[in-house]
């Protein structure tokens, strides 16, 4: 891009200086301007060119850096999860390539992901809030407590802990039929996407894309934060991750960094695209696991890479 934009520089630099040329005419003044803005258009196409060339060999040391990161991976986290079990819930707009890569690692830290529950755009869409309220309170399996909380993210998440997660005594609160009518109820009204009954787990990963857009954005990106607060609340503790961009104002981390309440109990990853912020979403579990949480990745408001790492 910093290429062409350039020698769009260059070619307007041109046309202004024969346009020049036909008012001046011949003389030494205009021979004189076309000399000087012809310089001009050769130091920005050789600076165009050097950005370039820089641009891509950053470009290839970038990819030499992930490459042994996802290497050394497996490694890094082996034996961070041991005997714990984890579900996935997968927004809408999450990459199938962080999934399945979050779902690797913790098998290779000795985890085991009990299933995966993927939400639909309906879930955090403003329109269809009071569908989501009305729906968890009917398919509410008895003996389970939703939060005192009346928004839609809040009473998704209280609702979806209390199907999913075993709580902080070790009992899942619905039975397994109860798991699965209520999933189904999810299904048919459109919330989730049919699929396979989890079984009971401990810790949850919420999986995301980048920052929202459209009128929307900070909307959806605050249901979907409190969503995620509401999961670490029921079970044992739950990890929300994004690519780059979800740290932002309209993404949902941004939406829980920027609430010391949340932030100081749901652990958040802002780079999840990355082989590092997949990583530390793993030893982030394990960090909720141990009563902690943090904020990790590559944006201004993570406070390392990754857990147990240093700033810098």
């Amino acid at each position: 891009m910093l290429s062409l934009r350039y020698h769009l520089i260059s070619l307007v630099a041109v046309f202004l200086a024969l346009a020049v040329g036909v008012v001046l005419g011949s003389t030494s003044v205009s021979g004189r301007l076309l000399a000087v803005v012809s310089g001009d258009r050769d130091h920005l196409t050789e600076r165009a060119d050097q950005l370039a060339a820089r641009n891509g060999q950053l470009e290839t040391e970038q990819r030499a850096a992930n490459g042994f990161a996802a290497s050394v991976a497996p490694g890094v986290v082996k034996g961070q999860l041991d005997g714990r079990k984890v579900v996935l819930v997968v927004a809408a707009g999450t990459d199938p390539a962080d999934r399945d890569a979050v779902r690797q690692l913790i098998g290779a830290a000795g985890g085991a992901v009990t299933g995966e529950v993927e939400l639909t755009d309906a879930v955090t869409d403003p329109v269809r809030a009071d569908a989501v309220r009305d729906l968890t309170m009917r398919l509410l399996p008895s003996g389970a407590q939703l939060p005192s909380a009346a928004d839609a993210g809040g009473l998704a998440g209280g609702f979806l802990g209390s199907v999913l997660l075993r709580g902080p005594n070790g009992r899942q609160p619905a039975t397994p039929d109860q798991v699965s009518a209520a999933l189904a109820g999810l299904t048919q009204a459109g919330f989730v996407r049919p699929g396979p009954r989890p079984a009971p787990a401990q810790l949850a990963v919420v999986l995301t894309g980048g920052a929202n857009g459209g009128p929307n954005a900070a909307e959806r990106a605050a249901t979907l934060a409190r969503l995620a607060g509401e999961l670490d609340r029921a079970g044992g503790g739950a990890v929300l991750a994004g690519r780059s961009g979800v740290e932002q104002a309209t993404g949902a981390v941004g939406v829980v960094r920027a609430d010391p309440n949340v932030s100081g109990a749901l652990t958040t990853v802002d780079d999840l695209q990355s082989p590092v912020g997949r990583v530390a979403t793993v030893l982030a579990l394990r960090e909720q696991a141990d009563g902690r949480a943090g904020r990790y990745g590559a944006g201004s408001t993570a406070q390392a890479p990754v857990p147990g790492a240093s700033a810098g």
